[in-house]
């Protein structure tokens, strides 16, 4: 293994210049490291300077086939952009051979959902007696029925709310809106709650259009909705692993499984690219496939 006379100053430009923590510093050295061992081996350079995109390819195939995880090469492909990154900014070469260097693609871990029968014992454990019981119920229903992100449920605004249509508006994400139906379920819990509950509650100056506020009356963070759910999945018993998120995944999902459109799906949940949406289609095969395992004589 030859020595490498840019480690130092790289060193100290993922510190000062990018400001990275320790950990990220150290193992991006460490990524080098491993670059110079398998050119050490394999190859006759012996100037860093002189690798090609050739090489690093080849190594990123090598760290597939020692069994390295694609999140990890992802790193590693990350620590070779900045160290390329640096010597071309130094001057010290005159072109970059990781610039063209792509990441393996990570498999998508189809998300955990629920289905009825869980979501209706999330709901019915919400304790009705306590104040903010109806405001959490109506939550819940709004997540379920129109698949809102966390984001777009705690942005969400009385003046947003067509009771006659069964829409709502919906800001996404990039600030882009779109419209949503709304189930009758939610809207009734929705209205029981701004007109029993919201109501009495201190309005703060800046907050009157929200639908969903605390005690305080201000609208409500996105960590309370996580906790409060996660304390509902405990008093229950679910052992699943519940968020805000289970139950937009849940909504596309039981659409998906009774034979909605696609296209439809996808508006519906703001997608900019149908390829997002279709992660769906998926854990529909893996719905229909369960069925015929559990029903069909010879399976």
């Amino acid at each position: 293994m030859y020595p490498n006379p840019y480690l130092k100053s790289f060193k100290n430009y993922l510190r000062l210049e990018r400001g990275l923590a320790a950990n990220s510093v150290s193992a991006y050295l460490s990524d080098i490291q491993k670059l110079e061992e398998y050119l050490s081996s394999v190859s006759y350079l012996n100037d860093i300077k002189l690798v090609t995109v050739n090489e690093l390819k080849s190594f990123v195939k090598w760290t597939s086939e020692l069994g390295m995880l694609p999140s990890t090469q992802a790193r590693v492909i990350s620590g070779l952009k900045a160290f390329f990154s640096f010597l071309l900014l130094e001057g010290i070469i005159d072109a970059d051979p990781a610039q063209l260097l792509e990441a393996p693609r990570r498999a998508r871990k189809l998300p955990d959902t629920l289905n009825l029968q869980e979501i209706n014992l999330l709901i019915d454990a919400i304790d009705l007696s306590r104040p903010d019981g109806m405001r959490n119920k109506a939550i819940l229903e709004t997540l379920y029925s129109c698949g809102l992100r966390v984001s777009e449920l705690t942005e969400l605004r009385i003046s947003d709310i067509n009771e006659e249509s069964g829409f709502i508006k919906v800001t996404g994400k990039g600030d882009k809106e779109r419209i949503v139906p709304v189930g009758s379920v939610a809207l009734k819990y929705i209205h029981i709650y701004l007109q029993e509950v919201r109501i009495h509650l201190p309005v703060r100056q800046g907050h009157q259009d929200y639908v969903f506020l605390n005690r305080s009356g201000k609208k409500l963070t996105r960590v309370y909705i996580f906790l409060f759910i996660k304390a509902l999945a405990e008093k229950t018993g679910l052992k699943k692993t519940i968020s805000p998120h289970t139950f937009r995944h849940s909504f596309a999902t039981h659409l998906i499984e009774g034979g909605a459109d696609l296209r439809a799906v996808q508006e519906m949940l703001g997608h900019s690219s149908i390829t997002t949406t279709e992660i769906y289609t998926h854990l529909d095969r893996d719905y229909l496939r369960s069925v015929v395992i559990q029903f069909h004589p010879r399976s």
